[in-house]
């Protein structure tokens, strides 16, 4: 048993919002209150003086893909302001491969790149996108692959199209597109399913592999302060998660969600939401209603300003989710859907009415399903989240990297675009995160970007983008502590610092509800504890 004391804690707990110190044993926090107090009542506890440090929950981010996130720390960083300095850094990388490996990079964005977008020709990309002969030109004796920020585009080279035997004549996938030139030919984007193409003839890192990335990356977001994740991406993430688990070296708290490609088998085998511990648990059923801004593939009701022929990809209706929703309420399980446009946004509501309905009409319980992203709404349907009692789970962070983005593409609908404001004003529950590795997951430039809607550099004004939507740090706080854990169904031991809840907490060397917001850009945890132990230290 330990006390944590002279510290500033800002427990989250509305009945005792701030205390000095804290009683923990085991993985529990057993009471709070102030210093001398507690030491009269339990004697034989060992002190621990935090110098007066501040002390806040552990954070959560509710929308990440650790195996992702975890494999792109070794991959080239593509997340750069011009082409020609992505195109240096996977020379650099090819000088130090073997002919035949495969280069991968991550985190290009054409929209975002300096130079101005080059015009459609031999040898160029369409639209400004980069082309398959610039990634032949560096990288002559290797297929290259990199994968844009959003995840939902992808840059090969011709290497790289010859070994997925991708040509004029393969037909694009179901909700994909290869990316062809005047003549038919791929240029080397492709969107979507499309990515599989290629994706499938790279070689997998085995489960050990991803594993070893895992425990890593686990140092990377203690340091950021985060203390559990909701993990979106698939199996293999899984079962290395399962294997951490095992042999008790997964000290990062996983709420594990299940993509509904697997749906039958889980139906079939009745694997039910909040299956496994506090540790490692199963979510909910994870869908794509659509794509994403960056390659203009977000479903939308009305076409991306300047393509009156692009209204982006719905890869299902309103109707088709509700089946999925159906068949994993049985079960128990809800779902969580990926929605970036107005229109998918607008058929996953619809669906979730349904569900509503279906769930009450057969007396199962109401789940606490979610919608990934909602970043552009219809005014509509703004307020059907809130009314349906479903979870916001958004990034503020994709705003102010997309917020060029929105305006040019989206115009004036934009006003409803990474609208968390006006989710909480109607009354959802917010869950933040980053979507990371398509943002970085740290916790606390989200924080930033809820409170500020400015970039690192201050822009766009003090006001920042669209500023009516912005949130109080308490509000930004709340969605990476009880709104995560509210989504996971355990706000009943998560999210506080109070008597009873699991001892996930962070040590900062200054205060971020008392600070100037731009300052949270430098914040870091000085020690993290996860469960009672503490994981990381540099105090």
């Amino acid at each position: 048993m330990i006390i944590l004391h002279n510290a500033i804690i800002h427990t989250q707990n509305q009945s005792q919002p701030k205390v000095s110190a804290l009683v923990i044993d085991g993985d529990r926090i057993i009471a709070a209150g102030e210093t001398n107090y507690l030491f009269n009542h339990y004697p034989r506890a060992k002190g621990q003086d935090m110098r007066g440090r501040v002390i806040v929950p552990g954070l959560t981010d509710a929308h990440l893909h650790l195996h992702q996130y975890s494999l792109a720390l070794q991959k080239i960083d593509c997340e750069v302001d011009t082409k020609a300095e992505c195109l240096r850094r996977v020379a650099e990388r090819v000088k130090t491969s073997k002919p035949g490996e495969w280069i991968l990079g991550h985190g290009w964005n054409q929209n975002e790149w300096q130079s101005p977008p080059l015009p459609a020709g031999e040898g160029l990309g369409v639209r400004g996108w980069p082309h398959a002969s610039e990634l032949d030109t560096i990288a002559p004796n290797n297929p290259a692959y990199l994968t844009a920020k959003s995840l939902h585009a992808g840059w090969v080279n011709t290497n790289a199209l010859k070994l997925a035997n991708i040509t004029a004549s393969t037909s694009d996938p179901h909700n994909g597109q290869i990316q062809r030139d005047d003549k038919g030919d791929a240029t080397g984007i492709l969107l979507e399913t499309a990515m599989g193409l290629v994706g499938r003839v790279i070689p997998e890192p085995t489960i050990q592999e991803i594993t070893d990335a895992i425990e890593k990356a686990q140092h990377n977001l203690w340091k950021m302060g985060l203390t559990g994740v909701h993990d979106f991406d698939r199996r293999e993430s899984f079962m290395a998660l399962q294997a951490l688990h095992a042999e008790k070296k997964l000290k990062l708290r996983v709420l594990k969600n299940l993509p509904v490609e697997l749906l039958d088998e889980i139906h079939a085998i009745g694997l039910r939401g909040g299956f496994g511990d506090d540790m490692l648990r199963i979510g909910n059923v994870k869908a794509f209603m659509d794509g994403a801004l960056g390659p203009h593939t977000a479903a939308m009701f009305q076409p991306y300003a300047g393509e009156e022929n692009n209204r982006g990809i719905l890869n299902m209706d309103g109707e088709e989710l509700f089946e999925h929703g159906r068949k994993a309420a049985q079960v128990g399980l809800g779902m969580t859907v990926h929605a970036i446009g107005d229109r998918a946004n607008h058929e996953v509501l619809n669906a979730y009415e349904q569900l509503r309905n279906y769930e009450k009409e057969n007396h199962l319980p109401a789940l606490r399903h979610r919608i990934e992203h909602v970043q552009v709404i219809h005014p509509d349907d703004a307020p059907r989240l809130a009314q349906l009692n479903v979870i916001a789970s958004m990034q503020p962070i994709h705003a102010t990297s997309d917020m060029l983005m929105a305006d040019q593409f989206w115009g004036e609908r934009a006003k409803l675009a990474y609208a968390w404001k006006t989710q909480l004003d109607f009354g959802a529950t917010l869950a933040l995160g980053s979507d990371a590795p398509v943002e970085s997951p740290n916790p606390f430039w989200g924080l930033r970007a809820a409170v500020t809607r400015r970039r690192a550099d201050g822009s766009p004004s003090v006001e920042g983008w669209r500023g009516e939507q912005k949130l109080s740090t308490p509000q930004a706080f709340a969605g990476y502590t009880s709104g995560a854990a509210y989504a996971a169904s355990m706000e009943d031991r998560l999210g506080k610092l109070a008597p009873g809840f699991l001892a996930d907490l962070i040590v900062l060397d200054a205060d971020p509800f008392t600070c100037n917001p731009s300052e949270l850009l430098a914040f870091e945890s000085s020690a993290t504890m996860v469960n009672g132990e503490w994981v990381y230290a540099s105090l």
